[in-house]
């Protein structure tokens, strides 16, 4: 076998029974049965599985070789819009302004603060190139400085494996505490009083299960909270009045949430509402109350209701801001006198201000498609929150907002080295009629003189689950392709929250088709209103989204020029059967459970995209992975693939990429990074123009 022949894959078939159903896999060799040392260290991988996966790599890089030019052109491009000494709008808090920067030429930031209000006297709070130095992979997770100013702690994944080891570093000497907490989730927090750490433990089948308790110097750890079930995702934080530590519970249809008064760090927790199958809350202490964010009572898409209660029990809640259908209350923010909420409605974001005395008024902008986002900050007891705007015409705008004056303070504008004219884009919102008649929304992007006979190559990206909404953001990266006179959409279809909660509801579980034939149905409405032309379409989706991609190119391969499945989560039905893995027990209520339910599995068998590969002629695929991915693991990629090729009626080429040294987001470093994109695109604009060998 050469490079340049697609590996053919050994088929060693495997029966599987279950609930009385009868499957055969031929490529459940390819997970190593020792995955778990492999996300520690990936040297361990069976050498029968790094053999194939490296001639995968091969072959892909044989085959788009004459692609390299156009990828380091990308490359070259998309590098070319980022401010490479860029930083961050200083965060102050109390006498300090805190911040991330880069260096020219860096992959990664130095965290940083500064007497509050000066430009000078920079301390160091965390190096992380110097870290990174001679590490094929870095990553750090969260990063806090202590309510006193006194410590600085990251987390930091140095495998992709999310894996995390959380340090403390003494801002008074400088030197990195000598204790180390080992096989950390990524989240922690100081409590209020900075004597203590919470911090989450991820167990041998990398799961958050238990939540501990350490002196912030170091010491003794405490067990606070144990959660037993394994279906459960926790969090850790404090209330935004510093009055609480916080520990979250829960899953995609399920919270509970537990509270530890700040006062008493040392004080077993106690709960907020005992958790309710279908319910969903969070909540924050607003000085004298408690405001909570819920689906409660039917209420879809969420209300805020508040208690003046101790314990903030669903019997003490009453209603502030009443749910509206359609109107979908994403999330809130407490200030001393002011709570803001931020809101969806038709894929539109909007922020809300509302006074303590109840009178509220909105932040509005002009623009058909844009995206607004609240940005946390440290102070509770000011007039002035920040958001930031965006459109994808226009780079990320980051204001501060005097929520009494109602003035609005320019911060920073995201730059554009290379260059960027708003004026030559447009953007527009479109909606496609699903096979049920629900309007999906579709946003475009292109050059203005685009045409729109179907002769323009179109990209059509989605994702479509998990209440993830597909934001009309700004990235330097899709103009890489717009400039070439691409045009890029994206389908905010079921599954995810774009036009409210009910919208993520009717994506899901049983309804889960919904996702692939609105995406479909965006296609054909694109199409028939020439923004792009069946044959001339290139679909493009990640993790879930790239099940998507799975799903629709097995439903109509006819319509796509390519597919682009990065991370893909393909082998559905093997993945939520199998209880080992990380994500599968916390995933069963998005998806349904097949070990137990037989509708769950005929659902899921039903739409699986690697076990409804069937004998047809295939567009080109472009498959990406990582070695050390906990979430969508290697061997769903390796195995899709494999079987398409053994499927596939047609000649169009079915292409791997495995990065042996990351995980489920890819290349850690700001630069390297784009390297993966610029290879995405490349293979679009290759895949375009081969179409397939016409």
């Amino acid at each position: 076998m050469t490079a340049s022949t697609p590996p053919v894959a050994r088929r060693e078939p495997k029966v599987i029974e279950q609930l009385g159903r009868t499957r055969t896999d031929d490529y459940a060799w390819m997970k190593d049965d020792n995955w778990r040392e492999v996300l520690r260290d990936p040297k361990v991988l069976r050498a029968d599985i790094r053999e194939h996966l490296d001639a995968e790599n091969a072959y892909t890089k044989d085959l788009l070789a004459g692609t390299e030019g156009l990828q380091a052109q990308l490359f070259a491009e998309m590098k070319g819009r980022i401010k490479q000494d860029d930083s961050s709008v200083p965060a102050s808090d109390g006498a300090w302004d805190y911040y991330v920067r880069y260096e020219i030429g860096a992959e990664h930031p130095v965290h940083g603060r500064r007497p509050r209000g000066r430009d000078d006297g920079e301390v160091v709070l965390l190096d992380e190139v110097a870290l990174a130095k001679d590490k094929a992979f870095f990553q750090v997770g969260a990063a806090h400085h202590s309510p006193d100013h006194r410590l600085y702690a990251w987390a930091a994944d140095e495998q992709g494996s999310e894996y995390y080891t959380i340090r403390v570093k003494d801002l008074a000497t400088g030197e990195t505490l000598e204790h180390v907490i080992d096989s950390a989730y990524g989240d922690f927090t100081f409590s209020p009083d900075s004597q203590w750490l919470f911090w989450i433990w991820r167990d041998e089948n990398a799961r958050p299960s238990k939540v501990f308790r350490r002196p912030a110097r170091g010491g003794e750890d405490v067990l606070v909270y144990e959660e037993a079930d394994e279906g459960m995702f926790l969090g850790v934080g404090a209330t935004s009045d510093d009055s609480h530590v916080v520990i979250h519970v829960g899953n995609q249809e399920t919270t509970e949430i537990w509270l530890i008064p700040a006062a008493e760090p040392e004080r077993p927790p106690f709960v907020a509402e005992p958790r309710q199958v279908g319910v969903k809350y969070d909540l924050d202490h607003w000085t004298d109350r408690w405001v909570i964010r819920t689906n409660a009572d039917d209420a879809v898409d969420f209300k805020l209701s508040t208690s003046g209660a101790e314990i903030p029990a669903r019997s003490t809640w009453t209603d502030f801001v009443p749910h509206e259908p359609g109107r979908y209350i994403t999330g809130f923010a407490a200030f001393a006198g002011h709570l803001v909420r931020a809101e969806r409605v038709n894929a539109s974001d909007r922020i809300i201000v509302m006074a303590r005395d109840g009178e509220d008024h909105e932040i509005a902008f002009e623009e058909e498609a844009y995206a607004l986002s609240l940005e946390g900050g440290y102070e509770y007891d000011t007039t002035l929150t920040r958001f930031v705007y965006q459109s994808p015409t226009t780079p990320r705008q980051w204001f501060d907002y005097d929520m009494t004056s109602r003035e609005r303070t320019l911060r920073k504008t995201q730059e554009i080295p290379s260059g960027h004219d708003p004026a030559r884009y447009v953007a527009r919102r479109l909606y496609a009629t699903a096979k049920d008649g629900a309007q999906v929304p579709v946003t475009v992007l292109m050059l203005k003189d685009t045409p729109l006979d179907g002769s323009a190559p179109l990209l059509l990206y989605g994702y479509g689950s998990y209440g993830h909404a597909m934001e009309p953001s700004f990235s330097i990266r899709n103009l890489s392709l717009v400039d070439r006179g691409w045009i890029w959409a994206v389908a905010h279809v079921r599954g995810g929250s774009d036009k409210g909660w009910g919208w993520f509801l009717d994506g899901r579980k049983e309804k889960k088709t919904n996702t692939f034939t609105d995406f479909i149905a965006c296609a054909e409405h694109l199409s028939e209103q020439g923004y792009g032309k069946a044959g001339r379409m290139v679909a493009y989706g990640g993790s879930a989204g790239g099940m998507l991609m799975g799903a629709v190119v097995n439903l109509r391969p006819d319509l796509w020029s390519g597919i682009i499945a990065a991370v893909p989560f393909v082998d559905v039905l093997n993945t939520m059967s199998d209880t080992s893995l990380p994500l599968t027990p916390p995933e069963w209520p998005e998806w349904g459970n097949p070990i137990e339910d037989p509708e769950a599995y005929d659902r899921i068998a039903s739409y699986s995209p690697y076990d409804q590969v069937s004998a047809q002629a295939y567009p080109p695929v472009l498959a990406t992975g990582g070695l050390s991915d906990p979430r969508v693991t290697y061997w769903e990629p390796e195995k899709w693939v494999a079987k398409l090729r053994q499927y596939s009626t047609g000649d169009a080429p079915i292409l791997l990429k495995i990065n042996m040294e990351a995980g489920h987001g890819g290349a850690s470093g700001r630069f390297d990074f784009l390297k993966e994109i610029a290879l995405d695109y490349a293979f679009a604009i290759w895949a375009n123009e081969k179409g397939w060998e016409q």
